[in-house]
């Protein structure tokens, strides 16, 4: 299958200026400047499927919001090369922009003193979309996010909430193919999230909407994205299924074991005793070595258990190692 989006070997160079402290410093840096060049984005490649749902995430300053800039054309790269729905943004933006839709979390694309339906009129009018479609994508997208309830309110107004819903709707008024999230639930409560990830959901599922999420919600990842891109230092230092991901960067799991009564030999070949309070036991194993079923199985015959959970790990775990480790 085609990819809709195809980054090739990206690079982003910035010229940055040294000032000297003082007011010596000062001048000197005005009469003899110091400039050093640092990457941005530093030689990044990675190809993303119609339809899918990928998780562009990594620590402030690693290069997220740079690599997106110039996937929406708004930043041009000094080397390597971009390709969205088989347009260059940086050649033809206009067409690439007609395919995309922006949601920036901060950010509004909504007009401040309109009533949030005349935002909707202006953007239609804006993306040239024709009445027809536009009518039956409002309606879509009305029932979804169950717009109606605040259509006429002005957009100065609203609730974070709403304005967040506002704010998808007017990103996909256009029809686009692919779909840029950025922090789209920042700030808002359990119920408006929950709304959110359900909207996403449905329209990838409805429309085959491509969705690129950048966040630092782990919940919005785990229950959104079925693939992790996970950046540092401008560079991929992880591309793959959440699953393989943490599977490689956390293979260590949690068998917490309450006994009946004391025992003087707690101990496993394959696991080791990482805290103990009072009756209840944490062991840490590594599943290449031992089976949860082959450890519950061989201690349960040394002690006398009364109750166990085996942890497994979660995403916050494995984005955890990947920023310790990079």
């Amino acid at each position: 299958m085609e990819a809709v989006i195809e980054v090739i070997d990206l690079v982003k160079e910035y010229t940055i200026a040294k000032k000297g402290r003082g007011l010596r410093g000062s001048l000197k840096s005005l009469l003899f400047p110091q400039k050093t060049k640092v990457n941005g984005v530093d030689g990044i490649s990675f190809s993303i499927a119609p339809g899918e749902i990928v998780g562009y995430i990594g620590p402030n300053g690693a290069g997220k919001s740079t690599t997106i800039k110039m996937l929406t054309g708004i930043l041009h790269p000094t080397s390597g090369s971009i390709k969205v729905c088989g347009i260059s943004p940086q050649a033809d933006r206009k067409a690439v922009v007609g395919k995309l839709g922006v949601v920036f979390g901060q950010r509004t694309q909504l007009y401040w003193d309109l009533r949030l339906g005349e935002s909707f009129e202006l953007l239609r009018r804006i993306y040239q979309v024709d009445k027809a479609t536009y009518e039956e994508n409002m309606a879509v997208l009305g029932d979804v996010l169950k717009l109606n309830d605040f259509i006429d309110t002005p957009v100065r107004q609203l609730s974070l909430g709403q304005r967040m819903r506002g704010d998808l709707a007017a990103a996909m008024l256009h029809s686009p193919s692919v779909l840029f999230l950025d922090e789209p639930t920042i700030g808002l409560d359990a119920d408006a999230k929950h709304a959110i990830r359900d909207f996403i959901k449905e329209m990838n599922r409805k429309m085959g909407l491509t969705v690129i999420l950048t966040t630092h919600d782990l919940d919005d990842v785990e229950q959104l994205c079925s693939r992790l891109v996970v950046v540092n230092h401008g560079k991929v230092v992880e591309d793959g299924p959440i699953d393989s991901i943490i599977g490689k960067l956390t293979p260590h799991r949690l068998l917490v074991v309450e006994l009946e009564r004391p025992c003087d030999d707690l101990s496993h070949p394959a696991a080791t005793i990482i805290k103990q309070e009072g009756l209840k036991v944490w062991y840490q194993f590594e599943k290449v070595r031992v089976t949860a079923a082959e450890l519950i199985s061989d201690l349960s015959q040394k002690l006398p258990i009364q109750d166990l959970s085996v942890k497994e790990p979660d995403i916050e775990d494995a984005i955890r190692a990947v920023y310790k480790g990079y």
